[in-house]
């Protein structure tokens, strides 16, 4: 059976926030998440390629390490791998046939979400791991990976202002939801928060009573050699092969948390972390693609906080013009990311996102006139392809493709089918 039908009837129950759904699941199966250590991992951007530091650097260290992170670019198996391979096709059918066969007749049912993490917890449980690095789906308090009362460490990478509708209107709000993974005792590693944010956290680790580390930025070393930055923190210097200045403080926060597991009498050299941090891959985020002949510049850029980040990126190209080929989810916040990325005389080419809940190309088109009227060109096409396609065509300027990590999904599983 395919992954998508399992997970079809699941569908309807959308983001339902809550852990009694997930804790009953994981009872039914006899608690898999109990045997698991965890390093918890939340925040508005970072998490991901935090999760892709550890994951990596642990499995270079000799550990068995679980990854679980969403959403995926190209197939589901992607958000559950264990030293850095997906699952396979046939068991996460498996595992998720069980995880079904689980959830009792009076039960509420599951969202997808639940049921996901549920196998995932169930798989890195039965592969015995020596460690499973989480990444939170929403929030932190209410999300369904949020049912382990000792994770290893627990951090919080960022916080801006992203899902507010089921977090609450302010950072305030927003940081309480995230200050949810933290546990009383537990170590939690922090990033560079804004000020209303930072004090609700604080508060949190003081009444918990939590060891805690505010993490910084890495200091950049030498000039770039290779498209690689060599950094230094915690006494500890590293090549940094993600693009983009928010890798200093991600790759960072990850050395804080594997300082702390050596602390613990985890066996993590120096070259260890040198090796996997080099070593350390994570697709759809800044990344170069070569398309029919051209370079193009991908990046998820889904908030504004990640929109930020891309155009410090793009403008260290010191480019008069880029040509955006743009699609985002109907949830998202518009205005901010067409503020953050766009400039005078830019390009933007307009597609819906496959299969999920697009924003309309048209009404996007009205709004990025409106902030930016000095625009080249605002123009909407039906689909990724014939937007690429006719950029290229028009302009041998920088090609971005980005505002929605499904779109640039859609756009790498295309390459994938096509070769």
């Amino acid at each position: 059976m395919d992954i998508d039908s399992l997970l079809q009837p699941f569908q309807r129950f959308g983001v339902h926030l809550g852990l009694e759904r997930i804790e009953q699941l994981l009872a039914n199966l006899g608690n898999p998440q109990q045997r698991v250590p965890i390093i918890h991992v939340a925040g508005t951007n970072g998490k991901g390629s935090v999760c892709a530091y550890l994951s990596s650097v642990l499995t270079q260290a000799g550990y068995c390490v679980g990854r679980y992170t969403s959403p995926h670019l190209i197939d589901w198996t992607e958000r559950i791998c264990i030293n850095e391979k997906p699952i396979t096709q046939e068991k996460l059918a498996e595992l998720l046939l069980r995880v079904q066969q689980a959830i009792a007749l009076q039960q509420e049912t599951p969202t997808q979400f639940e049921v996901f993490t549920a196998a995932a917890w169930l798989y890195f449980a039965q592969q015995q791991v020596d460690v499973a690095v989480v990444e939170v789906g929403l929030g932190g308090r209410l999300d369904a990976t949020n049912v382990c009362a000792t994770p290893l460490v627990s951090i919080i990478t960022s916080i801006s202002r992203e899902h507010w509708q089921q977090l609450g209107p302010t950072l305030t709000d927003i940081a309480r939801e995230k200050a949810g993974i933290l546990k009383p005792g537990c170590a939690a590693v922090v990033g560079p928060l804004p000020l209303e944010a930072k004090a609700v956290v604080q508060k949190r680790i003081q009444e918990l009573g939590c060891v805690d580390v505010w993490v910084e930025a890495a200091k950049v070393r030498t000039t770039q050699t290779q498209s690689q930055e060599c950094v230094e923190y915690g006494g500890v210097q590293y090549l940094l092969p993600l693009l983009g200045e928010f890798q200093l403080v991600n790759s960072a926060l990850a050395i804080a948390a594997l300082q702390i597991l050596q602390k613990k009498g985890w066996q993590i050299s120096s070259e260890a972390i040198v090796q996997g941090m080099a070593k350390t891959q994570w697709l759809g985020r800044l990344q170069w693609y070569t398309w029919q002949g051209r370079e193009l510049l991908i990046d998820g850029a889904h908030n504004p906080a990640a929109a930020q980040v891309l155009r410090q990126f793009v403008d260290t190209f010191a480019v008069d013009s880029v040509s955006w080929v743009m699609g985002m989810l109907s949830t998202k916040d518009h205005s901010e990311i067409f503020e953050a990325l766009l400039r005078s005389h830019d390009r933007l080419l307009l597609v819906p996102v496959p299969d999920h809940s697009s924003a309309d190309p048209e009404q996007l088109a009205r709004l990025a006139q409106k902030i930016c009227p000095q625009l080249s060109e605002c123009s909407t096409y039906t689909d990724v392809e014939s937007a690429l396609t006719s950029a290229i065509a028009t302009s041998d300027k920088l090609i971005v493709l980005c505002g929605s990590l499904y779109l640039v999904g859609h756009f790498l599983s295309s390459l994938a089918t096509n070769h």
